[in-house]
């Protein structure tokens, strides 16, 4: 349950922060929110996560159409017992699934959230790192104790 309900959860507050900005903010200006730390900043971004693989769209789109499957498969087959994996589980799922909405509706995935040490990212990127950074903490805690 805690898999399906956190992509669910991801899925759409990352569509309904995405859907706001989109509406009320111009495209690449920059809106200060807690400065010299955060800005809101509209950008749309062909690549990946970061802005990675910005020139291979298509390829973006590929790996997210392989990570669900994969995130399925993972929870159903190792982790249904485990609530920590199938909240980071559900974290990767339910971002890649935002970003590949994004991806198939416009051609672009809009990011805005702008820390100015990094490049901008959005909602979905971040459940995406949470939840690896989850399961790369899991197995290594796990290794510790075998």
């Amino acid at each position: 349950m805690y898999f399906w309900l956190t992509a669910f959860l991801v899925l759409v507050l990352d569509q309904v922060s995405k859907y706001l900005v989109r509406l009320y903010l111009v495209p690449y200006r920059v809106y200060p929110v807690l400065p010299p730390v955060f800005y809101l900043t509209y950008v749309r971004n062909p690549g990946a996560a970061f802005g990675f693989l910005s020139h291979w769209p298509f390829l973006s789109v590929f790996i997210a159409f392989l990570v669900v499957p994969v995130a399925v498969f993972m929870y159903r087959r190792f982790f249904t017992a485990d609530p920590l994996m199938a909240v980071a589980l559900g974290l990767v799922m339910g971002g890649a699934l935002g970003n590949l909405v994004d991806r198939l509706l416009t051609g672009v995935v809009t990011d805005f959230l702008d820390f100015r040490v990094w490049p901008v990212f959005n909602l979905a990127d971040s459940a995406i790192v949470v939840g690896v950074g989850i399961i790369i903490w899991w197995f290594w805690r796990k290794e510790g104790k075998g």
